[in-house]
């Protein structure tokens, strides 16, 4: 009796360490991964960031607050305030404008998302507040991926930081969890990318050419390698012609395989190199998340 337990106590614990070994093993292979986080400012147009977060005490409060939300669950922060003096005098001075200044900061810090706080001091006879909105956008299309708006309760106060910090508090775990959802799908499904396919006015090809020992044509061809190379081989069409092919959703992966974010540019390189294999001469327009090929 005593040898049967003794079998049966070793058969579960080398079931559970079995168990264990795989879920570990799972893990491994399919890591999860955490975006990197950038707060900064919200600033109107022609607005200085620099100036805007310099001179608003209780902003820096809400975007040091919200920093602090993301660090305390474990996301890799970057800091706006160092980065932004990455970028010397000189070259900032270079910039066009704001808008390019938040690009340019936003492409120097490799933040995969970026949190744009803004904040504002409300007074009333009946107490004080501060209402506090903050945005998430994926970095490399723009794509809100989480937005929420607090506002602190009311007291007879002019600490603006207290309050502050209370506005922050009482959103900051919905908008966390809105936002890695979003995120986590995002890893699940790929980023999207539109892809415009051309010809130019010289070109011998359009896409009725017939190619391959099928004589398939052209746009067939096209559909079949985009069905086997997007990201888990979701692509959408939106139209053909016979010289354009629009597709308005095509998937490509978060990362590569070295765990490197995956640019659209590289996406746009793997066609340039399909239709060299096809012996097809083309010029490609990456812009931001947009794809232009033109075969000449």
């Amino acid at each position: 009796m005593k040898f049967i337990y003794s079998l049966l106590l070793l058969s579960f614990s080398t079931l559970l360490l079995a168990q264990k070994e795989a879920v570990e093993a799972s893990k491994a292979e399919n890591p999860t991964i955490q975006p990197t986080i950038m707060v900064i400012p919200f600033a109107r147009e022609n607005q200085d960031m620099r100036n805007v977060l310099e001179r608003n005490v209780h902003l820096r409060v809400a975007t040091t607050k919200v920093k602090e939300g993301f660090d305390s669950r474990g996301f890799t922060t970057v800091d706006f305030r160092a980065k932004l003096k990455q970028l010397n005098n000189e070259k900032a001075m270079e910039i066009e404008n704001q808008s390019s200044l938040k690009q340019e900061v936003i492409e120097l810090s490799g933040a995969d998302i970026y949190i744009e706080t803004e904040s504002s001091v409300n007074y009333s006879n009946s107490g004080n507040s501060v209402t506090v909105i903050v945005t998430a956008y994926d970095a490399f299309s723009g794509q809100s991926l989480s937005n929420k708006v607090g506002t602190s309760p009311k007291f007879y106060t002019k600490d603006f930081n207290k309050l502050t910090e209370k506005a922050v508090d009482g959103i900051i775990e919905d908008f966390l969890n809105v936002m890695q959802e979003k995120f986590n799908d995002i890893v699940e499904n790929g980023r999207t990318v539109s892809i415009n396919i051309g010809f130019s006015e010289n070109s011998d090809y359009d896409m009725d050419s017939e190619f391959g020992e099928d004589e398939d044509l052209f746009s067939d061809v096209l559909e079949d390698w985009f069905g086997e190379n997007a990201y888990k081989g979701y692509y959408h069409v939106q139209g053909v012609t016979a010289t354009k092919m629009i597709l308005d959703d095509v998937r490509i992966p978060l990362r590569d395989l070295k765990g490197r974010n995956y640019r659209a540019s590289k996406f746009a390189a793997k066609i340039r190199k399909y239709l060299k294999s096809l012996e097809l001469d083309c010029t490609r327009d990456v812009q931001g998340t947009k794809i232009f090929i033109t075969i000449n």
